[in-house]
């Protein structure tokens, strides 16, 4: 039995009008009582009386229009040949249709269900919900989340009182997306969502944080998550513990041709097939070596098994210098891949030596151990009650151009593990990408490194929920983010956008009854978001409530600034020796 004994009771003074038009998805109200009418606004809940006096047709408001027509007022005309007209008021409110309420339904009482049973019959009551009917409303819709499953996010702009709880369950599994215009609060929204994951006993997420930003959630005796850094060029020789390297082994063929090979070289088909024999014979040798038979017998050119880098340049060098025996005795003519193979080595042996890359290209020789990535995955994917599951990975110092690999080898690494994982021992794990749209961009516009990259994520948003990995997708720019990926989203909190391309790809992810509301997204003040999905009974607009700790992104206040506070040039010195050196 429902716990929620009151039920939805409206008066006379709350009937607005009644039903004067409807089709398969809104319907069109007259409004009689012209009293209430200043009351009404785009995103108001409407109800709309149902076949039986104890249903309720529930619908959201989107549009309000008021027209002035002129009315003959009689037949006759005056003495000066004027006809005698009235001005009249025409007021019609637009609904669409979200749900269906009941006072009794058997057993239960006062439910709400998604989506309308029945079409709404014309001529039918309509009552706009006030006061007391909206806090019950909004406190039943948040009353239908087990407690253990509640995410809340904040207040209903609709009553203030309603706290707008979300299915956390239905929330991550499902794929979600933050977007906003910057300045509108999606890093504000992610640490609340943070946070209030933190305070589960066993969570498992991991951010993929572009600037530092979630830093502070890290710092303090209120910290909540354990930060990583990809590792730059300051910890080459000495790495501190938070530091993370990606040997190159861990890349798998394509990835590696995507950062080297140069696919417009005539040579390039034989660079891809001298590259993947030497790197298969690499690997099989390491084995042989470590007398690992299991995995000698199934392994592939992909397996994530270590191989001397050095090695292969002198196996590659040797093809490109190579010759053989000529027709005359004691002769010697170029080799099948003499000549073929020097542009390949050079961008290898560049890469090699580029310490932006060292992350990669000079991982400690303790990376080479068979069973450092078992050690290195435990550190992403451990949680409990001494632990912090909320892994924090900051990238701030890697270069743009690899960025998009960097992402997709973690990202692919971190799934390929849960894929493999026994099904009985998988913990659930989201991946948090923060500023997507820098390396996941729409496939049309992708370059061979970010298209190895968005196989990665693509994957996960197809397939992810079977083996307990999902995305928490975070852009400004959702025009430039995959649509593949946003598509398949199910959960949206979308903040304030202004640009023209964002808010039209934003309405055609979500319904397209709901595209009247979503006109309002250049309006939302700072915090205020639409918030809609499969973890929310009601798709409506909320006040996030603010995080305890917050990321380090505020604005500048420039104005103010620039008033009261002098510009300390003792600084530039530590910020070019910075800048030369590559690392903070």
């Amino acid at each position: 039995m429902n716990k929620n004994k009151r039920s939805l009771n409206f008066s006379e003074r709350e009937q607005i009008g009644v039903v004067s038009a409807v089709d398969t998805a809104k319907v069109l109200i007259t409004v009689e009582n012209k009293a209430l009418m200043p009351s009404i606004s785009v995103g108001h809940l409407i109800a709309i009386q149902g076949r039986i006096i104890t249903e309720f047709l529930i619908g959201i408001v989107d549009k309000v229009t008021r027209t002035l027509d002129e009315r003959l007022l009689s037949d006759d005309i005056s003495d000066d040949g004027s006809l005698p007209v009235q001005e009249t008021q025409k007021d019609l409110i637009r609904v669409i249709l979200i749900g269906t309420y009941r006072s009794v339904e058997g057993s239960e009482s006062n439910t709400f269900k998604r989506g309308a049973d029945t079409f709404p019959q014309v001529e039918r009551a309509c009552y706009l919900f006030e006061s007391n009917n909206l806090q019950l409303f909004m406190n039943l819709l948040s009353s239908k989340v087990p407690v253990n499953e509640r995410l809340i996010l904040g207040k209903f702009i609709a009553d203030e009182e309603a706290i707008a709880i979300a299915n956390g369950d239905k929330f991550f599994q499902r794929h979600a997306a933050i977007l906003g215009s910057t300045g509108s609060g999606k890093s504000w929204t992610a640490a609340l969502i943070l946070e209030k994951a933190a305070r589960l006993t066993y969570s498992n997420l991991i951010v993929f944080d572009m600037h530092g930003e979630y830093k502070p959630l890290c710092e303090g005796d209120s910290a909540f998550a354990k930060r990583f850094r990809i590792a730059g060029t300051a910890d080459l020789d000495s790495p501190r513990d938070d530091c993370i390297f990606l040997p190159y082994w861990l890349l798998n063929r394509d990835e590696m041709l995507a950062m080297i090979l140069d696919r417009s070289d005539d040579n390039a088909p034989n660079q891809t097939t001298r590259f993947t024999e030497h790197v298969k014979k690499l690997k099989k040798d390491t084995l042989q070596r470590l007398s690992k038979q299991d995995e000698l017998n199934t392994f592939t050119v992909d397996s994530p098994i270590y191989y001397d880098i050095n090695e292969l340049m002198n196996l590659l060098i040797s093809d490109d210098e190579g010759k053989i025996p000529g027709a005359k005795m004691n002769t010697e003519k170029k080799g099948p891949w003499n000549g073929k193979l020097t542009r390949f080595v050079a961008r290898l042996l560049a890469k090699r030596e580029d310490r932006r890359l060292g992350f990669m290209f000079s991982p400690p020789e303790k990376t080479s151990n068979f069973d450092w990535l078992v050690d290195f995955a435990k550190s992403l994917f451990e949680t409990g009650q001494d632990k912090k599951g909320i892994k924090i990975i900051d990238f701030s110092e890697v270069p743009s151009d690899v960025l998009p690999i960097v992402t997709g080898v973690l990202a692919r690494l971190i799934y390929s593990i849960q894929f493999w994982m026994d099904n009985n021992y998988r913990h659930p794990l989201t991946l948090v990408c923060d500023e997507a749209h820098l390396y996941l961009p729409v496939r049309d516009a992708a370059e061979a490194a970010e298209k190895r990259a968005l196989e990665s994520f693509e994957r996960i948003a197809k397939e992810g929920r079977k083996y307990g990995v999902s995305l928490l997708v975070i852009s400004q720019r959702p025009s430039d983010v995959s649509r593949t990926i946003l598509s398949q989203c199910n959960n949206f909190i979308i903040l304030r956008l202004t640009n023209d391309q964002d808010q039209s790809v934003v309405k055609r992810l979500i319904p397209e009854s709901m595209g009247g509301v979503a006109d309002i997204l250049s309006l939302l003040d700072t915090g205020e978001a639409l918030l809609l999905g499969d973890s929310i009974l009601l798709p409506t607009r909320i006040k996030l409530d603010k995080p305890s700790i917050e990321p380090a992104s505020a604005t500048k206040q420039f104005w103010t600034e620039w008033a009261n506070n002098e510009n300390n040039l003792d600084s530039i010195s530590d910020a070019v020796s910075a800048l030369r050196k590559q690392s903070r």
